[in-house]
């Protein structure tokens, strides 16, 4: 049955719409041809904790949550406006007589609550399985498998000890690559990068092309996350939504750049207040707009976020093309809407 096959993202989303409607792992295996240990692995090795709490309630996962009479613990440590510390999240990390308490469910199959009936009144820590999480780890775990160098300690020495010598009397990386290509059993492009990197017994002092070269600029690059984060989000899209909800509140954003590759301010802009906030960020990234927006939400709480940025609109920038991780929340529920202006129009 196993075709010794990784995961597509296809096969991730089938697995988390079985395990929301409350299939085994072997019901799911069969259907996708896999065995019932690896949709089993799969699912513990990516699924995501998350301490949201329930309707009307926070996150809590103190044993003596139900019975707590205690209150005002962590007003000496921020703003708390709660009376009762059973109705705060922020107690915990003060409370003396906190005790953790997790959920028994999870651990034994399927190990998440996906299909879980007490989930929207549970308030304890949840662990849930979203393939588009699982296939972000699955690709950032691939990324860095392939990364580094893929040398142990006596492959190292054993190159090293033909490579040195060789340098030092004025021979060139090319010439060594292709007279000595059998014994050395790396290409000419590794073996620069392993005497860059420091490697090997000689550096690039010991290369005296190399001494004399000026450095290469590096070429800036800009990562589209989505590369159709455009369809059914641009100007006209925009302005036919408006026309259909002439009231909806419009927020603007945009990032402001100092110097090159250095820190960036995100800038939102409420126009029917003329209000402007501001938020540092340490890399222009998709990545940094998600996470400003995430905190805000959890900050805000989901109601008054969705008051306050019914829609987002933008330029064409790189660090706003995940809008789908702004749009919709963590369990998939739709926040906000982003739209972008035209390109090459300023005005």
């Amino acid at each position: 049955m196993a075709n010794q096959k990784h995961l597509t993202p296809e096969e991730r989303n089938t697995i988390e719409l079985r395990l929301g409607s409350g299939c085994s792992f072997k019901a799911i295996g069969q259907e996708l041809g896999k065995d019932c240990t690896t949709i089993s692995k799969e699912v513990r090795k990516h699924k995501v904790y998350k301490k949201s709490g329930s309707y009307g309630k926070p996150f809590k996962d103190c044993i003596h949550r139900f019975g707590c009479d205690k209150a005002f613990l962590c007003g000496e440590h921020s703003p708390c406006q709660k009376l009762s510390c059973k109705f705060c999240c922020r107690c915990i990390s003060v409370c003396k007589d906190y005790q953790k308490q997790s959920c028994i469910l999870l651990e034994k199959p399927p190990y998440v609550c996906n299909a879980c009936t007490d989930r929207l009144k549970c308030t304890l820590e949840k662990a849930v399985y979203s393939a588009s999480a699982a296939q972000k780890g699955y690709i950032t775990a691939l990324s860095e498998s392939r990364e580094g160098i893929c040398l142990n300690e006596m492959e190292t020495a054993r190159i090293d000890a033909i490579l040195s010598p060789l340098v030092k009397n004025g021979q060139s990386i090319n010439h060594i690559a292709l007279s000595h290509s059998a014994e050395l059993m790396v290409s000419e492009k590794s073996l620069y990068k392993y005497v860059n990197n420091g490697i090997f017994s000689v550096g690039n002092i010991d290369l005296p092309r190399r001494v004399r070269l000026r450095p290469r600029r590096s070429k800036r690059e800009f990562l589209k996350v989505d590369r159709q984060c455009r369809i059914g989000r641009k100007y006209e899209d925009y302005k036919a939504f408006i026309e259909e909800n002439p009231d909806t509140p419009v927020v603007e954003m945009d990032s402001v750049e100092g110097v090159k590759g250095g820190k960036v301010l995100l800038t939102i802009h409420f126009v029917n207040c003329k209000l402007m906030l501001a938020f540092l960020r340490s890399a222009n990234t998709a990545q940094s707009v998600t996470d400003i927006f995430t905190r805000l939400c959890w900050t805000l709480g989901g109601k008054t976020f969705k008051k306050l940025f019914p829609i987002l609109l933008t330029d064409n920038g790189s660090e706003f093309t995940n809008p789908a991780a702004i749009e919709f929340d963590t369990l998939g529920n739709r926040r906000s809407r982003v739209f972008y202006c035209d390109p090459n129009s300023p005005h």
